[in-house]
Formats: structure tokens, C-alpha cells, sequence
């Protein structure tokens, strides 16, 4: 195989590959055992503490026109407000500008479909300033050298206009960015795959972490919602196929699969065998970053989005333009994320592999609760505004 010129699309096929080749009841069996141990270490006490944060709010919102902003402050307020959460403070919002292309996909911009709206963006930063933020970065780790402002330029933001707001910046996380080093994380309760990580300086130099994405499908993980979004987190320059210099924008291979990349020694990896399938790694990876990193704001876009994966590179014969015309809020991004998957038509966010959305992968939503990162029950998540049998869109 070719390492260096593996696409993002094969890469993914040839991980499934392998899974249908790895005998479903030994990684489930193994599955289970760790996500046990992890439950175990983290305890019933964790899971107290985040009760009072399992609130989400739902609200209509039908295109990414002046209606935004009211809908998104709505669920602000049905929250309880932002003010507390941001007066006074850094608010860094990791957006999902996942690929690098920013070519129409059926026949809809990207925004509409798999990244996040620029819509979504200018509507969250408004409302961050008016509760009293103090700065707001807007982060993500580009596949591109440039700074960040170009990449969001190119994908149909009015950068201008976005930093007319207040006192905005923008930094690209793949490496170092405007950072001397690297801020080093550690996985509380030692994590189901890394004890540690070596993030961008701008996930540490913050006071809050806000998660702005898609209400997406994804095929190793079932769902693509805020936690996901934070696969993005670990810098292409340490945890990528070209990792060890500073100009890396390679994808994140070795932590979908390290087959051909053993030669990696990726800072903070556990030593304990694990399996090489791709659908048992990425969802722990995830899990992981969240414990490390978590995330204080969720806001999932589901006023257009698809169905079927997260990018181009799913299969475009498997991709649907979906409407559901919902935003989702929260405060906890395991409880979040459990009802965004029930908005997307799963009744059990805590379903088992081998039931859908999680029919081929392990269910990070349920790992993040089994490690104390919230609550994902759904009869113990208090879900104000439109209720979720309202809201429901399925997916399929």
C-alpha cells in the first residue's frame, strides 16, 4: 500500500474491509470488557454530577437567513442563558470544515450539507458578544497550510463581517499555529485507548470550548454530532500519516488504523493490544479527546444537513440531503449528542453494535457515558422546546 497517496475514501473502504473480516463477537466481547472497566473506574459519582447539566433544547429554524440568531438565542434562554457561561471570557469555537474540497455536493454548498454554515457561525459569534464574551477564536484543523481565515473565505464565509463582530481571531490547529508548543492533555481515568494528548495551544488557552457541527451520519462512528467533531482535535503534524514535522496536513490515518504507520509513536497511545478495526478505534479515539478536552457549549445544525455519512467520501450513492430544520443545544455534549441521534430517528442513543445508527461500529455516545461524561438516557435528559417527537427527521 501506498501510504502517501492513500485518499481519505479508500482509506475508509479499505478499514471496512478489514472489519468485515474481524469476527464481530470477539470485538464486541472486547468491547464490552473495556467499556466495563472504564465505567467502573469512573463511577456512579461522575454520572451525579452531570444531572444537572443533562438539559437540551430544541428549536425550529428553518434556513440560514436572519432566523438564526432568534432560534439559536432561544435555546440560550431555555437553557437558562450564556451569560454566566461567557461574560468576560475566551469562547473558542471548534467548527467542522471536514475534506478539502469545497466543491457543491448534491447539488447543495457545503455548508448546507456536511461542514458547518457560515449562517451558524455569524449567528453564534453575534450572541457570544452580546452575552459578554470577551474574545472569540474560531478554530479548526484545516488540511491546508493556510491560515484558517483563507480556508473559511473559500468555503463562503464573509470572514470581513465575521470579524467586525468584536474582538475575533481564527487559528488553524493542524500543528503548532500561533503557539510556541503544544499543550499536553491527559484523559481522566486513563482512557479506553489514549492517557493522553498533545493538542493545539488554542484548546488550552480558553475558558470555553464550544462545538458547532452537522447533524450527520458517519460511517465508523454511526453519528457525527458535537463529540465527533473533536476527532478533529489532535494535530496533523503529531497524530497524522505525515507526522513528525511541522508542515504535515496528512489525514489522522494512524488513529483510524495504524497498518502502515507502525513506525508512529503517537504521544499519549496506551500500550494494551487493541483491535485494528477502524469502527472500534474511532469511536474510543473520540471519547477520548472529549475526557481530555470537553466541550461546555453543544450546538448541532440540523436545519440542512445529509444522511448516510459525513463527507463525499462516504459514497455520494449513500448521501441524502436531509431538512430536519432543528437546532439542537446543550450543556452536556454526551446528553447532546443522545438527543440529536434520537432527532435523526434512533430511538436508543445507547444502542448496542449492530443496531442502527451504530450497525457497524461501536456507540461512542454510549461509551461517553459509561466513561462519566454525561448522561445519554433519554428519560433522564430534560429536552425543553420542541419535543423530540416533534423534531424527528429520520435518517434512515
Amino acid at each position: 500500500m501506498n501510504t502517501k497517496t492513500f485518499s481519505r475514501r479508500s482509506f475508509i473502504q479499505h478499514g471496512l474491509t478489514i472489519a468485515a473480516g474481524v469476527p464481530l463477537a470477539s470485538l464486541y466481547a472486547r468491547s464490552q470488557l473495556l467499556a466495563t472497566e472504564a465505567a467502573a473506574g469512573a463511577g456512579a459519582a461522575a454520572l451525579r454530577a452531570h444531572r444537572s447539566a443533562a438539559k437540551v433544547a430544541i428549536a425550529s429554524c428553518r434556513s440560514y437567513g436572519p432566523e438564526v440568531r432568534p432560534a439559536l438565542g432561544k435555546c440560550f434562554d431555555q437553557l437558562g442563558g450564556i451569560g454566566s457561561l461567557v461574560k468576560n471570557k475566551t469562547v473558542t469555537v471548534k467548527v467542522n470544515l471536514t475534506g478539502d474540497s469545497v466543491t457543491p455536493i448534491l447539488g447543495r454548498p457545503i455548508g448546507e450539507t456536511y461542514n458547518t454554515h457560515y449562517g451558524t457561525a455569524l449567528a453564534l459569534g453575534s450572541l457570544l458578544f452580546a452575552a459578554g464574551a470577551r474574545r472569540v477564536r474560531f478554530v479548526e484543523s484545516a488540511q491546508s497550510r493556510d491560515v484558517l481565515e483563507s480556508t473559511l473565505a473559500a468555503a463562503g464565509w464573509d470572514v470581513p463581517t465575521l470579524s467586525a463582530l468584536g474582538k475575533v481571531e481564527y487559528e488553524n490547529t493542524r500543528n503548532l499555529g500561533f503557539g510556541k508548543k503544544y499543550s499536553h492533555f491527559r484523559v481522566p481515568g486513563g482512557g479506553y485507548m489514549f492517557s493522553s494528548f498533545e493538542f493545539n495551544h488554542a484548546y488550552e488557552d480558553t475558558d470555553v470550548l464550544v462545538s458547532l457541527t452537522k447533524l450527520k451520519n458517519h460511517i465508523e462512528a454511526g453519528v457525527t454530532l458535537s463529540m465527533k467533531n473533536l476527532f478533529g482535535l489532535p494535530p496533523n503534524t503529531i497524530y497524522g500519516r505525515e507526522a513528525g514535522k511541522e508542515t504535515a496536513t496528512g489525514h489522522r490515518a494512524p488513529l483510524h488504523n495504524p497498518k502502515g504507520y507502525e513506525t508512529l509513536k503517537l504521544p499519549g497511545l496506551k500500550e494494551a493490544a487493541m483491535p485494528l478495526d477502524s469502527t472500534w478505534r474511532v469511536p474510543r479515539v473520540t471519547v477520548d479527546v472529549c475526557a481530555a478536552r470537553p466541550i461546555h457549549l453543544a450546538i448541532i445544525d440540523g436545519i440542512t444537513a445529509m444522511s448516510g455519512g459525513e463527507g463525499p467520501w462516504s459514497g455520494v450513492e449513500r448521501l441524502k440531503f436531509t431538512t430536519p430544520g432543528v437546532l439542537i443545544v446543550g450543556l452536556n455534549m454526551v446528553s447532546t449528542d443522545a438527543v440529536g441521534t434520537a432527532v435523526m430517528g434512533y430511538p436508543d442513543p445507547r444502542a448496542l453494535r449492530g443496531v442502527k445508527p451504530f450497525q457497524t461500529c461501536d456507540n461512542h455516545v454510549l461509551l461517553a457515558e459509561q466513561a462519566g461524561l454525561g448522561i445519554a438516557d433519554l428519560a433522564q435528559i430534560d429536552v425543553r422546546g420542541m419535543p423530540i417527537e416533534k423534531a424527528r427527521y429520520p435518517y434512515g
